[in-house]
């Protein structure tokens, strides 16, 4: 039988479950969440819910509330959110605008649809611009892509070329 992994850092604690769709959950684990280094916390819960003799897993997944905690919370620097094949409407979404407070958004061209076929090309030019307007103004770049569960060439894209640029 193989087996999936899941973990989760928390702004307290990481938990790590062991799963199998016919059994659901088989074993969890917590361990504190180490702020100052998460690979430790990480390390603690998945070596407790793995045991002496880890089962074979064929797939792990991870996941936070850390970046969305500090951005509610108001920590961390200042992050340029890029919307990739989103009008600004999409900040009237789920409070974003009064999440991002006084954070920059920019707003390209591209993105796919929901079967993952691109919407438009990505506005490379238009990104690059955007980055350098913002050089020294932010600390980081936030990427999200129109249906990029979809498809997440553009994010990807767009984040090579953010780190290249910056």
């Amino acid at each position: 039988m193989r087996f999936r992994l899941g973990i989760d850092t928390g702004g307290t604690y990481t938990d790590a479950v062991l799963y199998t769709p016919a059994e659901g959950v088989v074993r969890a684990a917590k361990s504190l969440t180490t702020k100052h280094d998460l690979a430790l916390g990480v390390a603690e819960a998945v070596a407790q819910v793995l045991g002496e003799a880890p089962p074979p897993v064929e797939l792990v997944g991870l996941s936070t509330t850390l970046a969305t905690n500090a951005l509610v919370e108001g920590h961390g620097g200042p992050v340029a959110l890029v919307l990739i094949g989103f009008g600004p409407d999409a900040l009237e979404r789920a409070d974003l605008k009064e999440a991002l407070r006084s954070d920059p958004a920019i707003f390209v061209a591209g993105g796919h649809d929901a079967s993952g076929s691109e919407q438009a090309p990505l506005d490379e030019a238009a990104l690059l611009a955007e980055a350098g307007r913002l050089a020294g103004q932010v600390d980081a770049f936030a990427v999200t892509g129109h249906f990029a569960v979809r498809n997440p060439a553009h994010e990807r894209r767009a984040a090579r070329l953010l780190a290249e640029a910056t």
